[in-house]
């Protein structure tokens, strides 16, 4: 009993310990950086797909049950960064939902 006691308090202070921000490892501060980048970058590599299908206003190929799925798929995620307060992954996860809104809205347009 005793040693469940312990791993509970350990698990609790693991949890609610988090690094500081900025991290004082040069390293890790230049990968939280990098993150906010590609989380921003990552989403707008979409958009040619995007610009394809409007501009061309044709959507042959583009599978709308696989777009509403990653659609779909990307709520939770996005839910997961909001409740840990994980500010990279709330901005991606959106700019992905609006990425999703535009392929599914052309595809459903010009489909």
């Amino acid at each position: 009993m005793r040693t469940a006691a312990i791993h509970l308090h350990h698990r609790k202070r693991s949890l609610s310990a988090k690094d500081p921000y900025p991290h004082p490892d040069p390293r890790i501060q230049f990968l939280d950086k990098l993150i906010l980048v590609v989380a921003v970058v990552f989403p707008l590599s979409t958009l040619p797909q995007i610009y394809a299908v409007w501009f061309y206003h044709n959507a042959g190929g583009v599978s709308l049950l696989t777009w509403s799925l990653y659609f779909f798929m990307t709520v939770p995620l996005l839910i997961y960064g909001i409740v840990h307060k994980e500010k990279p992954l709330i901005i991606m996860y959106i700019l992905w939902l609006l990425v999703y809104t535009g392929v599914i809205t052309g595809v459903l347009m010009y489909g």
